[in-house]
């Protein structure tokens, strides 16, 4: 398996606090207009905004789609 970025700075999916909408998407097998539209409102508990970039706060996130009956 190769890698981008340098070895000693990798860290999987399942340990990051923060996902992209593109590893969200890939990780929780949701698509990406649906992340989009989750995470539209500003007062959403579960994004983190860097600039004009979301993140998905992961354990918001789950405990968010734990209480729910369905997208």
């Amino acid at each position: 398996m190769t890698y981008d970025i340098d070895d000693d700075l990798y860290v999987p999916i399942w340990e990051k606090r923060n996902l992209t909408i593109e590893e969200a998407e890939s990780f929780y097998g949701i698509g990406r207009d649906k992340l989009l539209e989750l995470t539209a409102d500003s007062r959403c508990p579960f994004v983190l905004w860097v600039g004009n970039r979301r993140l998905i706060k992961r354990k918001q996130f789950e405990a968010h789609i734990g209480r729910i009956r369905s997208l």
